[in-house]
């Protein structure tokens, strides 16, 4: 199955969340543009996941529609890819990785086994589009748009230190 969506240029406000007919499957509240977090909604308008940084924290925390913890997504140093986890809890770790200049990346379970992959799609003038294709239900669809989502956010606040630090 796949799934697109994309952040706003302003990371703020609500944007649709499409099936690959281009048909409106959920939405994501990118809910402002000086904080980070979003909420996941289905079709029916019912928040599904949600998804934000820890205080003071580099960990993006998921949550379900009724606020039970569904995971946490951290970066993993790494010199020539770019390295996640995501900790599911009972449901194990999954690693995320990137060769160094790819924008391509894949979700595999603790057996090498590959629970989905996604890409980003937009041009360098628009804001981050994502396409998820999803190989396994062991995470819920609603929850890997969290993740990607999740990483987007970290490696943006990543960039923003780095460019921010070396004036």
């Amino acid at each position: 199955m796949s799934i697109y969506f994309k952040d706003n240029f302003f990371s703020a406000g609500i944007t649709e969340i499409m099936d690959r007919d281009g048909g409106i499957i959920g939405s994501l509240d990118l809910k402002s543009a000086f904080g980070s977090s979003l909420d996941v909604y289905n079709a029916s308008r019912d928040l599904v996941c949600s998804g934000s940084f820890r205080f003071f924290s580099n960990k993006w925390n998921i949550t379900g529609g009724h606020g039970e913890e569904l995971g946490l997504l951290r970066m993993r140093m790494s010199f020539f890819t770019k390295k996640f986890e995501y900790d599911a809890g009972q449901r194990g770790v999954y690693e995320i990785t990137s060769p160094a200049f790819s924008n391509e990346y894949e979700i595999t379970d603790h057996a090498g086994r590959v629970v989905a992959h996604f890409s980003r799609i937009s041009g360098w003038l628009q804001s981050g589009a994502y396409q998820l294709q999803i190989e396994s239900d062991v995470l819920g669809d609603w929850e890997l748009v969290a993740v990607v989502m999740g990483i987007h956010q970290i490696r943006k606040r990543n960039n923003n230190a780095a460019a921010s630090s070396s004036h």
